[in-house]
């Protein structure tokens, strides 16, 4: 397709799929944000070199240790741009803008891991809506997370 097409309808597309409805939402007050410890919960599939590779629908995450840069990007659509993520792991993973804006003292500290996700999900989420992410969420508030900084890619 030319002229937008294609991207006139994939917009249709995702403009026209369920979106699950969640009950009861829960409410906190947040502490300021200069006490604050920051976690990073990405969709950029990103793993470390020796871990397990995503699969297709991988509803599972890695847990990514605050120190480590050297990760990689395991999404499956060939589709999919890398060029920023190749350029620079922040697009995609801004820990080091974390570590920055914690050294300047405008967050509170950055978390010791952080999560990423595969962002080919099923329609519903129900895995990641009621097994993963609850375990996932499980271990930023087990490193007294307050904050989470979601980078969708």
């Amino acid at each position: 397709m030319s002229g937008g097409g294609a991207d006139a309808a994939m917009r249709e597309y995702a403009a026209n799929l369920p979106v699950p409805e969640i009950d009861g939402t829960s409410w906190t007050v947040p502490v300021p944000l200069g006490d604050a410890t920051v976690a990073i919960v990405t969709t950029a599939a990103l793993h470390e070199v020796g871990d397990e590779r995503y699969g297709p629908a991988d509803t599972g995450y890695r847990v990514l240790a605050r120190e480590t840069r050297d990760l990689v990007m395991g999404h499956w659509s060939p589709n999919f741009d890398r060029a920023g993520f190749a350029a620079d792991l922040d697009v995609v993973y801004p820990i080091d803008r974390l570590e920055e804006l914690a050294a300047r003292g405008v967050i509170g500290a950055v978390a010791p891991h952080h999560v990423a996700f595969a962002g080919n999900q099923d329609d519903t989420v129900t895995k990641v809506r009621l097994d993963s992410g609850p375990r996932a969420a499980r271990i930023l508030r087990d490193d007294g997370v307050d904050i989470v900084l979601l980078t969708p890619v």
